[in-house]
């Protein structure tokens, strides 16, 4: 359960991520709003999957779901670059994500 909860963080973490750039500087209420909503949702939620799984690889796995999701958004979202070292570096996150999974247990 500790998993899920830390993977819908991450994914809270890529809503505020890109929610910010929604905001206009916290200027725009609506926007704002879902974003500090998202931010304390993946706060908590991290906070939760730490009690039983270890810090390190709680926070590398956090931030790499928050890292990819926001990148893969950004290029589809926003019209971001997607250059092939872009996306190597990609792959190297997810690796990194699924090595930590399959070495914590």
């Amino acid at each position: 359960m500790a998993w899920i909860a830390l993977l819908v963080a991450g994914l809270f973490e890529v809503a505020w991520a890109i929610g910010l750039k929604y905001t206009d500087g916290f200027t725009r209420l609506g926007p704002s709003l879902w974003t500090l909503v998202a931010m304390a949702a993946s706060i908590v939620l991290l906070a939760w999957a730490m009690k039983t799984l270890p810090v390190g690889t709680a926070y590398a796995v956090w931030t790499g779901v928050g890292a990819v999701g926001t990148v893969i958004l950004g290029i589809v979202l926003f019209g971001e670059a997607a250059t092939i070292a872009r996306l190597a570096c990609i792959a190297l996150i997810v690796a990194g994500i699924a090595g930590l999974k399959l070495v914590t247990e």
